[in-house]
């Protein structure tokens, strides 16, 4: 069977400007945050980016990499909303679809059924339906008659997604309590990527949780990478937790011009050893300092 082992950098390779790009994850959880690291460091432009979103989307917004965004919401969890995402909304730098949790699931649902629209109820008489004056609505064709959202189905070019462990071979597998919706983003795309905390043997990854745990089937991956601490700083449960303290370090440098110049100086400069080598030595600056 085909050996599916690539580099962030080799990923990166085979993306493009223009196209549309889905990342897994929920909020500040599981985001596949190294192979984002490695689109900050290239020349890509102009991406759609389709995410629940976290600091996948602030640090991309704040790279100058969105065109346009498609999104259930943008968070950081435990800090209630991303500095980047904000400021360049509100200066209308991106252009933006905000759809509700819901619809956006729907939408990942119809491309993956290859449907071209996937009947809901959730965004009727919410603003949802005026921000967003390309959506439209069907009508019943029972008895019943009722009027419901005809969402659009969400392709992407390319799915990022990241899990706990993943073979060689693209089958992956999430160790957490949720699966998010990792499984539509990987079957909605042309070609997706999943980086893991570690690759293990194909046995080892049977052995290594419940039969539903093994969420990605490799028929539906294109490439594999391992990324310890990959995730970093969401969380990529069991393996870690959320860096809650580097978290709102983002968060305020993000706030200020000068601090978040001198946060991509030190972070987002070098490559993803570099960036984690950084991180630990901030936190043990954090320490001494105490």
């Amino acid at each position: 069977m085909s050996d599916k082992r690539m580099t962030p950098e080799q990923v990166v390779a085979e993306l493009h400007d223009g196209m549309t790009l889905g990342i897994g994850g929920w909020g500040s959880r599981r985001k596949p945050m190294a192979l984002v690291r490695a689109i900050l460091r290239s020349d890509l432009k102009d991406l759609t980016v389709v995410s629940y979103g976290g600091p996948d989307v602030g640090l991309l917004a704040a790279a100058g990499k969105i065109r346009r965004l498609v999104f259930g919401f943008v968070t950081l969890d435990s800090v209630p909303i991303d500095p980047n995402f904000a400021r360049a909304r509100q200066a209308g730098a991106i252009e933006v679809s905000e759809w509700d949790e819901g619809m956006f699931a729907a939408g990942l649902k119809a491309a993956v059924q290859r449907l071209p629209f996937q009947p809901i109820r959730a965004g009727l008489g919410s603003a949802v339906m005026a921000t967003n004056p390309d959506l439209k609505t069907v009508r019943s064709p029972y008895a019943d008659g009722e009027e419901l959202v005809a969402v659009p189905p969400l392709h992407l070019d390319a799915s990022l997604i990241h899990m706990n462990r993943a073979d060689a071979r693209g089958n992956a597998q999430y160790l957490g309590p949720d699966p998010y919706f990792d499984d539509d983003f990987a079957l909605a795309a042309e070609r997706c990527y999943v980086s893991c905390e570690k690759i293990v043997s194909t046995e080892e990854l049977v052995a290594g949780g419940p039969v539903q745990s093994l969420l990605i089937n490799r028929s539906a991956v294109t490439g594999v990478i391992e990324t310890p601490n990959g995730a970093h700083f969401t969380t990529a449960a069991p393996d870690y937790g959320r860096d809650e303290k580097f978290q709102r370090h983002y968060a305020a440098s993000a706030k200020d011009p000068d601090s978040w110049a001198a946060f991509t100086e030190r972070f987002l400069t070098g490559d993803e050893a570099h960036y984690q080598a950084e991180v630990a030595a901030w936190a043990a600056e954090q320490e001494d300092a105490k």
